[in-house]
Protein backbone atom coordinates (compact mmCIF):
# COMPACT_ATOMS: atom_id res chain seq x y z
CA UNK A 1 0.00 0.00 0.00
CA UNK A 2 1.17 3.51 -0.79
CA UNK A 3 2.11 5.56 2.27
CA UNK A 4 1.01 8.83 0.71
CA UNK A 5 -2.72 8.11 0.84
CA UNK A 6 -5.13 8.41 3.75
CA UNK A 7 -6.91 5.08 3.57
CA UNK A 8 -10.24 4.56 5.31
CA UNK A 9 -10.59 2.07 8.17
CA UNK A 10 -12.42 -0.44 5.96
CA UNK A 11 -9.47 -0.49 3.56
CA UNK A 12 -6.85 -0.70 6.30
CA UNK A 13 -8.70 -3.63 7.86
CA UNK A 14 -8.35 -5.58 4.62
CA UNK A 15 -5.00 -4.43 3.25
CA UNK A 16 -2.70 -2.93 5.90
CA UNK A 17 0.40 -4.88 6.86
CA UNK A 18 0.16 -7.43 4.08
CA UNK A 19 3.57 -8.84 3.12
CA UNK A 20 3.91 -11.43 0.36
CA UNK A 21 6.57 -14.12 0.16
CA UNK A 22 8.44 -15.14 -2.98
CA UNK A 23 5.35 -17.13 -3.97
CA UNK A 24 3.25 -13.93 -4.30
CA UNK A 25 0.25 -15.37 -2.47
CA UNK A 26 -2.95 -13.32 -2.38
CA UNK A 27 -4.16 -14.35 1.09
CA UNK A 28 -1.71 -13.75 3.93
CA UNK A 29 0.71 -16.63 4.46
CA UNK A 30 0.79 -18.60 7.70
CA UNK A 31 4.37 -19.15 8.85
CA UNK A 32 4.18 -22.17 11.14
CA UNK A 33 7.79 -22.40 12.19
CA UNK A 34 9.56 -22.10 15.51
CA UNK A 35 12.76 -20.58 14.14
CA UNK A 36 14.31 -19.02 11.02
CA UNK A 37 17.50 -19.92 9.15
CA UNK A 38 20.28 -17.37 8.63
CA UNK A 39 22.56 -16.95 5.63
CA UNK A 40 25.65 -16.82 7.81
CA UNK A 41 26.92 -16.68 11.38
CA UNK A 42 27.47 -12.96 10.93
CA UNK A 43 23.86 -12.40 9.90
CA UNK A 44 22.65 -14.41 12.90
CA UNK A 45 24.77 -12.33 15.25
CA UNK A 46 23.56 -9.04 13.77
CA UNK A 47 19.91 -10.05 14.04
CA UNK A 48 20.21 -11.17 17.64
CA UNK A 49 21.65 -7.84 18.73
CA UNK A 50 19.33 -5.79 16.53
CA UNK A 51 21.83 -4.49 13.99
CA UNK A 52 19.92 -6.12 11.12
CA UNK A 53 16.15 -6.48 10.86
CA UNK A 54 14.69 -9.91 10.22
CA UNK A 55 13.04 -12.90 11.79
CA UNK A 56 14.85 -14.88 14.47
CA UNK A 57 12.53 -17.00 16.59
CA UNK A 58 8.73 -17.09 16.65
CA UNK A 59 8.59 -16.24 20.33
CA UNK A 60 9.18 -12.62 19.29
CA UNK A 61 9.49 -12.44 15.49
CA UNK A 62 7.16 -14.15 13.02
CA UNK A 63 5.98 -12.77 9.66
CA UNK A 64 2.31 -13.69 10.16
CA UNK A 65 2.24 -12.13 13.61
CA UNK A 66 3.99 -9.05 12.23
CA UNK A 67 1.31 -8.65 9.56
CA UNK A 68 -1.38 -8.73 12.24
CA UNK A 69 0.53 -6.23 14.38
CA UNK A 70 1.00 -3.80 11.51
CA UNK A 71 -2.63 -4.03 10.44
CA UNK A 72 -4.01 -3.42 13.92
CA UNK A 73 -1.52 -0.59 14.47
CA UNK A 74 -2.78 1.05 11.27
CA UNK A 75 -6.36 0.79 12.49
CA UNK A 76 -5.57 2.26 15.92
CA UNK A 77 -3.29 4.96 14.51
CA UNK A 78 -0.41 3.58 16.59
CA UNK A 79 3.30 3.51 15.84
CA UNK A 80 3.72 -0.03 17.17
CA UNK A 81 1.65 -3.06 18.09
CA UNK A 82 2.86 -5.99 20.19
CA UNK A 83 0.75 -9.13 19.85
CA UNK A 84 0.31 -11.40 22.86
CA UNK A 85 -1.13 -14.80 23.72
CA UNK A 86 -4.34 -13.41 25.25
CA UNK A 87 -5.96 -10.21 26.39
CA UNK A 88 -4.79 -10.78 29.95
CA UNK A 89 -1.28 -11.45 28.64
CA UNK A 90 -1.45 -8.02 27.00
CA UNK A 91 -2.36 -6.38 30.32
CA UNK A 92 0.35 -8.33 32.15
CA UNK A 93 2.97 -7.42 29.53
CA UNK A 94 1.98 -3.77 29.81
CA UNK A 95 2.33 -3.77 33.59
CA UNK A 96 5.62 -5.68 33.56
CA UNK A 97 6.96 -3.43 30.83
CA UNK A 98 6.21 -0.03 32.38
CA UNK A 99 6.16 -0.72 36.15
CA UNK A 100 8.66 -1.75 38.82
CA UNK A 101 8.53 -2.51 42.53
CA UNK A 102 7.48 0.57 44.47
CA UNK A 103 5.35 2.01 41.66
CA UNK A 104 1.69 2.89 42.03
CA UNK A 105 -1.27 2.39 39.67
CA UNK A 106 -4.58 4.23 39.60
CA UNK A 107 -7.24 2.05 38.00
CA UNK A 108 -10.95 2.09 37.40
CA UNK A 109 -12.84 -0.14 39.82
CA UNK A 110 -15.13 -1.02 36.88
CA UNK A 111 -12.84 -3.57 35.24
CA UNK A 112 -13.04 -7.15 34.04
CA UNK A 113 -12.67 -9.42 37.08
CA UNK A 114 -9.31 -10.87 36.04
CA UNK A 115 -7.93 -7.36 35.54
CA UNK A 116 -8.92 -6.48 39.10
CA UNK A 117 -7.22 -9.63 40.39
CA UNK A 118 -4.04 -8.90 38.43
CA UNK A 119 -3.76 -5.26 39.47
CA UNK A 120 -4.99 -5.62 43.01
CA UNK A 121 -3.59 -9.04 43.86
CA UNK A 122 -0.78 -10.48 41.76
CA UNK A 123 1.10 -7.22 41.19
CA UNK A 124 0.84 -6.39 44.87
CA UNK A 125 3.04 -9.41 45.62
CA UNK A 126 5.77 -7.76 43.54
CA UNK A 127 5.58 -4.40 45.25
CA UNK A 128 3.17 -2.56 42.94
CA UNK A 129 0.21 -0.93 44.67
CA UNK A 130 -3.10 -0.13 42.98
CA UNK A 131 -5.79 2.34 44.01
CA UNK A 132 -9.21 1.71 42.48
CA UNK A 133 -11.41 4.72 41.69
CA UNK A 134 -14.62 5.59 39.89
CA UNK A 135 -14.60 5.06 36.14
CA UNK A 136 -16.55 8.26 35.62
CA UNK A 137 -15.47 10.72 38.33
CA UNK A 138 -12.28 12.38 37.03
CA UNK A 139 -11.68 14.09 40.38
CA UNK A 140 -11.15 10.70 42.02
CA UNK A 141 -8.30 9.95 39.60
CA UNK A 142 -6.57 13.20 40.48
CA UNK A 143 -7.07 12.66 44.21
CA UNK A 144 -5.59 9.15 44.08
CA UNK A 145 -2.28 10.21 42.51
CA UNK A 146 0.90 9.69 44.55
CA UNK A 147 4.48 10.72 43.79
CA UNK A 148 5.15 7.10 42.75
CA UNK A 149 2.13 6.84 40.42
CA UNK A 150 3.28 5.61 37.01
CA UNK A 151 0.17 4.19 35.32
CA UNK A 152 -3.52 4.95 34.92
CA UNK A 153 -5.60 1.99 33.70
CA UNK A 154 -9.22 1.91 32.55
CA UNK A 155 -11.60 0.19 30.18
CA UNK A 156 -14.31 2.13 28.40
CA UNK A 157 -17.04 1.07 27.99
CA UNK A 158 -16.59 -0.89 31.21
CA UNK A 159 -17.33 -4.57 31.68
CA UNK A 160 -20.18 -5.26 32.28
CA UNK A 161 -22.06 -1.99 33.02
CA UNK A 162 -20.85 -0.07 29.94
CA UNK A 163 -19.77 2.94 32.00
CA UNK A 164 -18.01 5.53 29.83
CA UNK A 165 -14.77 7.09 31.06
CA UNK A 166 -13.72 10.49 29.76
CA UNK A 167 -10.45 9.48 28.10
CA UNK A 168 -9.30 13.01 27.31
CA UNK A 169 -9.94 14.32 30.82
CA UNK A 170 -8.25 11.36 32.53
CA UNK A 171 -5.34 11.54 30.06
CA UNK A 172 -4.85 15.18 31.01
CA UNK A 173 -4.62 14.25 34.69
CA UNK A 174 -2.16 11.46 33.91
CA UNK A 175 0.08 13.74 31.88
CA UNK A 176 -0.02 16.42 34.56
CA UNK A 177 1.50 13.92 36.99
CA UNK A 178 3.89 12.18 34.58
CA UNK A 179 1.90 8.94 34.42
CA UNK A 180 0.93 6.84 31.41
CA UNK A 181 -2.70 6.16 30.52
CA UNK A 182 -3.58 2.68 29.27
CA UNK A 183 -7.07 2.08 27.85
CA UNK A 184 -8.60 -1.34 27.31
CA UNK A 185 -10.45 -0.85 24.01
CA UNK A 186 -11.86 -4.37 23.81
CA UNK A 187 -15.55 -3.43 23.73
CA UNK A 188 -15.22 -0.85 20.95
CA UNK A 189 -12.26 -1.92 18.79
CA UNK A 190 -10.62 0.80 16.66
CA UNK A 191 -13.70 0.78 14.44
CA UNK A 192 -15.77 2.53 17.11
CA UNK A 193 -13.13 4.25 19.25
CA UNK A 194 -9.43 5.21 18.97
CA UNK A 195 -8.17 6.12 22.45
CA UNK A 196 -4.81 7.45 21.23
CA UNK A 197 -6.67 10.29 19.54
CA UNK A 198 -8.00 11.35 22.98
CA UNK A 199 -4.60 11.36 24.65
CA UNK A 200 -4.12 7.76 25.80
CA UNK A 201 -0.55 6.45 25.72
CA UNK A 202 -1.32 2.73 25.45
CA UNK A 203 -4.23 0.81 23.95
CA UNK A 204 -4.90 -2.78 24.96
CA UNK A 205 -7.05 -5.39 23.21
CA UNK A 206 -8.33 -8.83 23.91
CA UNK A 207 -8.28 -9.90 20.28
CA UNK A 208 -10.15 -13.01 21.42
CA UNK A 209 -13.31 -10.93 21.33
CA UNK A 210 -14.44 -8.80 18.39
CA UNK A 211 -11.17 -8.87 16.46
CA UNK A 212 -11.59 -12.61 15.94
CA UNK A 213 -15.35 -12.31 16.00
CA UNK A 214 -16.20 -15.99 15.90
CA UNK A 215 -14.91 -17.31 19.22
CA UNK A 216 -12.12 -19.41 17.72
CA UNK A 217 -8.76 -18.42 19.21
CA UNK A 218 -7.09 -16.45 22.01
CA UNK A 219 -4.94 -13.37 21.56
CA UNK A 220 -4.19 -9.87 22.73
CA UNK A 221 -2.38 -6.72 21.69
CA UNK A 222 -0.64 -3.69 23.18
CA UNK A 223 -0.35 -0.53 21.07
CA UNK A 224 1.40 2.82 21.42
CA UNK A 225 4.65 4.47 20.38
CA UNK A 226 7.90 2.51 20.29
CA UNK A 227 9.54 4.38 23.15
CA UNK A 228 6.62 3.71 25.50
CA UNK A 229 6.40 0.05 24.48
CA UNK A 230 10.12 -0.80 24.58
CA UNK A 231 9.83 -2.42 28.00
CA UNK A 232 6.70 -4.29 26.92
CA UNK A 233 8.52 -5.75 23.92
CA UNK A 234 11.53 -6.76 26.02
CA UNK A 235 9.22 -8.50 28.49
CA UNK A 236 7.47 -10.41 25.71
CA UNK A 237 10.79 -11.36 24.06
CA UNK A 238 12.04 -12.82 27.33
CA UNK A 239 8.90 -14.16 28.99
CA UNK A 240 7.23 -15.50 25.84
CA UNK A 241 3.67 -14.24 26.31
CA UNK A 242 3.50 -14.69 22.57
CA UNK A 243 0.75 -14.90 19.95
CA UNK A 244 0.98 -17.97 17.73
CA UNK A 245 1.26 -17.61 13.97
CA UNK A 246 -1.94 -19.58 13.45
CA UNK A 247 -3.90 -17.31 15.79
CA UNK A 248 -2.43 -14.23 14.12
CA UNK A 249 -3.64 -15.55 10.75
CA UNK A 250 -7.16 -16.05 12.18
CA UNK A 251 -7.12 -12.49 13.53
CA UNK A 252 -6.02 -11.14 10.14
CA UNK A 253 -9.08 -12.76 8.62
CA UNK A 254 -11.23 -11.36 11.45
CA UNK A 255 -10.02 -7.82 10.87
CA UNK A 256 -11.19 -7.98 7.26
CA UNK A 257 -14.85 -8.03 8.39
CA UNK A 258 -14.49 -6.04 11.61
CA UNK A 259 -16.18 -2.87 10.34
CA UNK A 260 -19.16 -4.77 8.97
CA UNK A 261 -19.55 -6.78 12.15
CA UNK A 262 -19.20 -3.87 14.58
CA UNK A 263 -21.84 -1.92 12.69
CA UNK A 264 -24.21 -4.91 12.81
CA UNK A 265 -23.48 -5.72 16.47
CA UNK A 266 -24.18 -2.11 17.41
CA UNK A 267 -27.43 -1.89 15.47
CA UNK A 268 -28.71 -5.13 16.98
CA UNK A 269 -27.64 -4.10 20.49
CA UNK A 270 -29.46 -0.76 20.30
CA UNK A 271 -32.64 -2.46 19.13
CA UNK A 272 -32.40 -5.08 21.88
CA UNK A 273 -31.68 -2.46 24.56
CA UNK A 274 -34.75 -0.46 23.56
CA UNK A 275 -36.87 -3.62 23.76
CA UNK A 276 -35.49 -4.56 27.18
CA UNK A 277 -36.49 -1.15 28.54
CA UNK A 278 -40.11 -2.04 27.76
CA UNK A 279 -40.09 -5.33 29.68
CA UNK A 280 -41.94 -5.19 33.02
CA UNK A 281 -39.50 -7.50 34.84
CA UNK A 282 -36.44 -5.52 33.73
CA UNK A 283 -35.60 -2.81 36.26
CA UNK A 284 -32.70 -1.14 34.45
CA UNK A 285 -30.84 -1.36 31.15
CA UNK A 286 -27.22 -0.32 30.67
CA UNK A 287 -26.34 0.64 27.10
CA UNK A 288 -24.43 3.75 25.91
CA UNK A 289 -26.77 4.32 23.00
CA UNK A 290 -29.82 4.87 25.20
CA UNK A 291 -30.92 8.30 26.46
CA UNK A 292 -31.19 6.68 29.91
CA UNK A 293 -27.45 6.01 30.01
CA UNK A 294 -25.79 8.62 32.27
CA UNK A 295 -22.84 9.09 29.90
CA UNK A 296 -24.68 8.94 26.57
CA UNK A 297 -23.38 12.38 25.55
CA UNK A 298 -19.78 11.40 26.29
CA UNK A 299 -20.26 8.11 24.45
CA UNK A 300 -21.41 10.01 21.38
CA UNK A 301 -18.26 12.15 21.47
CA UNK A 302 -15.84 9.25 21.95
CA UNK A 303 -17.53 6.40 20.09
CA UNK A 304 -19.10 6.05 16.68
CA UNK A 305 -21.90 3.83 18.04
CA UNK A 306 -22.89 2.29 21.36
CA UNK A 307 -21.22 -1.04 20.67
CA UNK A 308 -22.52 -4.58 21.05
CA UNK A 309 -22.75 -5.09 24.83
CA UNK A 310 -26.01 -4.68 26.75
CA UNK A 311 -26.39 -5.26 30.49
CA UNK A 312 -29.64 -5.26 32.43
CA UNK A 313 -31.05 -5.97 35.87
CA UNK A 314 -34.15 -8.03 36.55
CA UNK A 315 -36.58 -8.20 39.44
CA UNK A 316 -35.87 -11.03 41.86
CA UNK A 317 -32.09 -11.14 42.29
CA UNK A 318 -29.91 -14.10 41.36
CA UNK A 319 -32.78 -16.58 41.17
CA UNK A 320 -34.59 -14.48 38.59
CA UNK A 321 -31.38 -13.77 36.66
CA UNK A 322 -30.52 -17.45 36.48
CA UNK A 323 -34.09 -18.21 35.39
CA UNK A 324 -33.65 -15.92 32.38
CA UNK A 325 -30.42 -17.71 31.45
CA UNK A 326 -31.78 -21.22 31.97
CA UNK A 327 -34.91 -20.58 29.90
CA UNK A 328 -32.97 -19.54 26.80
CA UNK A 329 -32.86 -22.07 24.00
CA UNK A 330 -30.73 -20.27 21.42
CA UNK A 331 -28.36 -17.91 23.26
CA UNK A 332 -24.96 -19.30 24.22
CA UNK A 333 -24.44 -19.45 27.98
CA UNK A 334 -20.81 -18.42 28.09
CA UNK A 335 -18.73 -15.58 29.47
CA UNK A 336 -16.96 -14.87 26.18
CA UNK A 337 -18.11 -11.92 24.09
CA UNK A 338 -17.61 -10.39 20.66
CA UNK A 339 -18.91 -13.47 18.86
CA UNK A 340 -21.26 -13.64 15.91
CA UNK A 341 -23.40 -15.76 18.25
CA UNK A 342 -25.17 -13.89 21.05
CA UNK A 343 -23.88 -14.84 24.49
CA UNK A 344 -25.41 -14.38 27.94
CA UNK A 345 -23.75 -14.50 31.35
CA UNK A 346 -24.33 -13.69 35.00
CA UNK A 347 -21.29 -11.54 35.87
CA UNK A 348 -21.51 -11.90 39.66
CA UNK A 349 -21.00 -15.66 39.45
CA UNK A 350 -18.78 -15.87 36.35
CA UNK A 351 -16.56 -13.04 35.09
CA UNK A 352 -16.41 -11.33 38.50
CA UNK A 353 -16.87 -14.37 40.75
CA UNK A 354 -13.30 -14.16 42.07
CA UNK A 355 -13.80 -10.56 43.19
CA UNK A 356 -14.94 -10.00 46.76
CA UNK A 357 -18.57 -9.09 47.44
CA UNK A 358 -17.32 -5.63 48.41
CA UNK A 359 -15.49 -5.23 45.09
CA UNK A 360 -18.57 -6.30 43.15
CA UNK A 361 -20.77 -3.92 45.10
CA UNK A 362 -18.35 -1.03 44.52
CA UNK A 363 -18.42 -1.78 40.78
CA UNK A 364 -22.23 -1.94 40.73
CA UNK A 365 -22.38 -5.65 39.89
CA UNK A 366 -25.50 -6.98 41.58
CA UNK A 367 -26.88 -10.51 41.70
CA UNK A 368 -29.74 -9.38 39.45
CA UNK A 369 -27.40 -8.23 36.64
CA UNK A 370 -27.11 -10.01 33.30
CA UNK A 371 -24.78 -9.21 30.40
CA UNK A 372 -25.64 -9.83 26.77
CA UNK A 373 -23.02 -9.72 24.04
CA UNK A 374 -25.35 -9.19 21.11
CA UNK A 375 -24.50 -11.25 18.06
CA UNK A 376 -25.59 -11.19 14.46
CA UNK A 377 -28.78 -13.23 14.68
CA UNK A 378 -32.14 -11.62 13.94
CA UNK A 379 -32.93 -9.36 16.89
CA UNK A 380 -36.50 -10.67 16.99
CA UNK A 381 -35.15 -14.17 17.66
CA UNK A 382 -32.90 -12.90 20.46
CA UNK A 383 -35.86 -11.10 22.03
CA UNK A 384 -38.06 -14.18 21.82
CA UNK A 385 -35.36 -16.28 23.48
CA UNK A 386 -34.99 -13.82 26.36
CA UNK A 387 -38.75 -13.42 26.75
CA UNK A 388 -39.05 -17.07 27.84
CA UNK A 389 -37.40 -16.30 31.15
CA UNK A 390 -38.54 -12.70 31.54
CA UNK A 391 -42.24 -13.45 31.59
Amino acid sequence: MSDDQNYQLETLAVRAGTARSQFHEHSEAMFLTSSFVFDSAEQAAKRFIGEEPGNIYSRFTNPTVTMFEERLAALEGAEQCIATASGMAAILATCMGVLKAGDHVVASRSLFGASVNLLGGILKKFGVETTFVSATEVAEWAAAVRPETKLFFLETPSNPLTEISDIAAIAAVAKQHGALLAVDNCFCTPILQRPLEFGADIVIHSATKYIDGQGRVLGGAVLGNKKTLEGVYQFLRTAGTTMSAFNAWVFLKGLETLKLRMDAHSANALQLARWLETQPNVTRVFYPGLPSHPQQGLAKRQQKTGGGIVAFEVKGGKEAAWRVIDHTQMLSITANLGDTKTTITHPATTTHARNTPEQRAAAGISDSLLRIAVGLEAVEDIQRDLARGLG
